[in-house]
């Protein structure tokens, strides 16, 4: 496949999937039934959930600084953090488009090498893979009975041991082929594993890597909160338990990457979540698309903000940095 073919379509793709399971998420749950659920949503709830969120990207912000002071680069926060809602809006549009637009905007700005401001993206995107990954076992740890029990329930056990044997046989052999073959699809995932391995134990050297611990623990803190804290907005959600929560986020959190920003994909992935615990369609559904909108509306307006206002606001290139 030629490189333009192959860029065209993981543009093209994406989108065209996010408008069929916008179309399938609409006919399961029809427009007239979510501005119901929409006019009868607590607002505050839904403000305040907005609200956390502000503050994950404001902390994502001020992290990124971190990383790039011992290289010599101590950023204006302004454009950090403008920078930061400028990637966000972008990746709707391109997926992964937003980073590159945002090592740009250091080049241009700051004056950082756009290789260094990529490879600092790269390494605060390794935190967060692991620290989803720790949500992700804390909710296995935590709801071990409940989703075995479903399994259980939903899956012959003996097909279930099977398949867990053969993943786990798949999995040495993958590992034993991607160890010792000179394929060049063998070396560019050893290579791919390695910076994985490599920017992860780069934070422990950083300076500030406590600030900078914090700060990714923070940031999925508040992630977790605004779904939480957003649920409230919804009555039909009322006393909805905290397991039903963790493997709604985890799953949506998924879906963001599945077509840009989530679209479509998001309240289908937190109805396919919250259909194990038994929570009926539309509120689940509509649900979705409350904390999809909100947090979509975020963006775009402090996003589109960010993009005008970045020029003026470095305007004058020998103004002080802050």
């Amino acid at each position: 496949m030629k490189p333009q073919t192959r860029k065209i379509l993981t543009i093209i793709l994406p989108l065209l999937l996010g408008v069929f399971l916008v179309w399938y998420s609409l006919s399961k749950v029809s427009v007239e039934e979510l501005l119901v659920y929409l006019k009868k949503s607590d607002y505050k709830y839904i403000i305040m959930g907005m609200f956390l969120g502000l503050l994950s990207h404001l902390s994502r912000a001020y992290r990124w600084r971190f990383q790039l002071e011992p290289m010599g680069y101590n950023i204006r926060f302004g454009n950090s953090v403008m920078a930061v809602f400028a990637t966000y809006l972008i990746n709707y549009t391109i997926p992964r488009a937003g980073e590159v637009a945002r090592a740009s905007i250091l080049t241009n700005y700051e004056g950082v090498p756009f290789e260094k401001g990529i490879g600092t993206i790269v390494a605060e995107r390794i935190a967060d893979v692991i620290v989803m990954f720790g949500i992700i076992l804390i909710t296995l740890f935590l709801q071990f009975d409940f989703i075995y029990g479903f399994l259980v329930d939903t899956f012959d056990p003996i097909k279930i041991i099977i398949g867990i044997s053969i993943l786990a046989i798949l999995v040495l052999l993958f590992s034993r082929f991607i160890k010792n073959s000179d394929s060049k699809i063998a070396i560019k995932i050893r290579n791919f594993i390695s910076g994985l391995v490599e920017g992860a134990l780069s934070i422990f050297k950083m300076k500030k890597k406590w600030a900078f611990i914090f700060h990714t623990l923070f940031i999925w803190a508040m992630y977790l909160l605004m779904f939480y804290v957003t649920s409230f907005a919804i009555e039909d959600l009322e006393g909805i338990s905290a397991g039903a929560i963790l493997i709604g986020f985890i799953s949506a959190s998924f879906s963001i990457a599945a077509t840009n920003g989530g679209i479509g994909s998001y309240p289908l992935a937190i109805y396919a979540a919250f259909s194990i615990f038994g929570i009926a369609e539309e509120p689940s559904i509509a649900f979705g698309w409350i904390m999809w909108g909100s947090q979509t509306l975020m963006i775009i307006i402090f996003g589109g903000l960010s993009l005008i206002y970045l020029p003026i606001y470095n305007r004058k290139k020998g103004s002080q940095k802050k």
